[in-house]
């Protein structure tokens, strides 16, 4: 029996951008391929090409050389339009800062990635609200982000994230602006995901105990691949004492097919007046960045992935 096609695959694909004349390679020929199914940790220090990276896993971004296919389909080949609806049907987006609509309700957030899908009003709602049922928030459809604690407003992230039925979910630094506690509990419902839904889980993250539970590390550095894991089953991936930096990458600027069992403890962290937990940013930044994928390209790296 063949193996399934990869979900992604990147072939040497390099990424230059342009700042005043001088180019800047963010990275240098990457190869790398996302099997269905895949849990994948991505680490590197401040710079490696983190977040360069992943724009271009998902659709964000296109490289400026190499070969990347998304879903079977070269991006090169694709119109910005066609890759917006390859992005919508094939990735699934979460990020440390929720990308919430600060004025929408948990459930029409969860359901603006259908809108685009030309799916109707009434169908969109009742797979939003089983959707946010089965990441333990069916009581809270109604409630705006400034109502909810920040492991509440991830979990609806999530949710958005998941009512598409992807085949990739692509997790920035997703427990980055939670508490130990409900960024185990965020963690948990993500594997999960992996495990009963089959769908492929690549994860940015510094924090080396989260690195730790992933079946597959890639480590970066310099715009490079440097260890995967995948490529040398017998040894133990690279220590990543000297990989990964003490300082974050900056985030991007920025149906249902699974198991009914997705459903995390409820957050244990505490809610501040403003909804958001102690030291979490406003869960209506962002728009509808994390919605659709339909973010708008950077024009140029992070300044940390340069």
């Amino acid at each position: 029996m063949s193996a399934a096609p990869a979900a992604i695959e990147a072939v040497d694909v390099s990424r230059t951008y342009q700042l005043d004349g001088v180019s800047v390679p963010a990275l240098r020929g990457v190869t790398l391929t996302v099997a269905p199914g895949d849990y994948v940790a991505l680490v590197g220090p401040s710079g490696s090409g983190k977040s360069t990276l992943m724009h271009l896993l998902g659709g964000l971004d296109r490289p400026t050389g190499g070969r990347l296919v998304i879903g079977g389909r070269d991006v090169a080949s694709l119109s910005a339009p066609e890759l917006a609806v390859l992005r919508n049907e094939t990735i699934g987006f979460v990020f440390q800062a929720f990308h919430l609509l600060p004025r929408t309700s948990a459930v029409d957030n969860v359901a603006l990635p259908l809108v685009y899908r030309g799916v109707g009003a009434r169908q969109r709602r009742e797979r939003a609200a089983a959707m946010l049922g089965r990441v333990g928030l069916g009581h809270r459809l109604g409630h705006r982000p400034n109502q909810l604690s920040g492991g509440e407003q991830q979990r609806v992230a999530i949710a958005r994230a998941l009512v598409t039925d992807p085949t990739v979910l692509l997790a920035d630094e997703p427990t980055g602006n939670l508490d130990s506690v409900t960024g185990a509990a965020v963690l948990e419902l993500l594997e999960r995901l992996n495990a009963e839904s089959g769908v492929a889980l690549v994860m940015v993250t510094h924090d080396q105990e989260v690195a730790a539970r992933a079946g597959r590390r890639i480590a970066m550095r310099d715009g490079v691949v440097v260890a995967d894991s995948a490529a040398s089953p017998a040894e133990p991936a690279a220590p990543a004492s000297g990989l990964v930096g003490a300082a974050h990458d900056p985030p991007p600027s920025g149906g249902d097919g699974g198991p009914a069992t997705l459903v995390p403890a409820p957050s244990a962290e505490p809610r501040s007046a403003s909804g958001s937990g102690p030291g979490h940013p406003p869960g209506g930044s962002g728009g509808a960045a994390g919605a659709t994928g339909r973010l708008p390209r950077p024009g140029e790296p992070d300044g940390a992935d340069r």
